[in-house]
């Protein structure tokens, strides 16, 4: 089976709202919510791919040095499996703006678990919502 590296991000502003971005028609899991991210390509480092997409989906500037790891996706769909490191960032520099025809939504961590999301994103949330709550206190 084919392995397929993506690097996604937990964007979360100054509230403590993760940026959520719907997958638009036309592609596979339209509709479902996701973090915003993509393919890492050949030589890429995960850190690199997410500054990548960040700048071509949502217009928006980040830096190595404001991703944190924070945990990780492995999950195995009928034609590949999906290594999916999620990172989470605070600091950007420009306001997100959908650039591929996809919505976006700044969601309260609790109300993540609302928004219908890909298989091996659902995993991610729990993780997130901990770090985040632990960040506020």
């Amino acid at each position: 089976m084919r392995m397929v590296l993506v690097s996604a991000v937990a964007l979360i502003d100054t509230s403590g709202r993760v940026l959520l971005a719907q997958r638009p028609e036309g592609k596979s899991l339209a509709g479902l919510w996701e973090f915003p991210g993509g393919k890492v390509e050949p030589g890429e480092t995960p850190e690199a791919a997410l500054i990548r997409e960040l700048h071509e989906e949502l217009g928006i500037t980040t830096r190595q040095g404001d991703l944190v790891p924070l945990t990780f996706a492995s999950f195995g769909y009928e034609s590949f499996h999906l290594l999916m490191p999620l990172f989470a960032c605070r600091a950007w520099d420009g306001t997100p703006a959908p650039r591929e025809g996809q919505r976006l939504e700044w969601a309260d961590p609790e109300a993540l678990t609302t928004y219908p999301m890909p298989p091996a994103d659902v995993p991610l949330l729990p993780p997130l919502r901990a770090w985040i709550s632990a960040a506020a206190q």
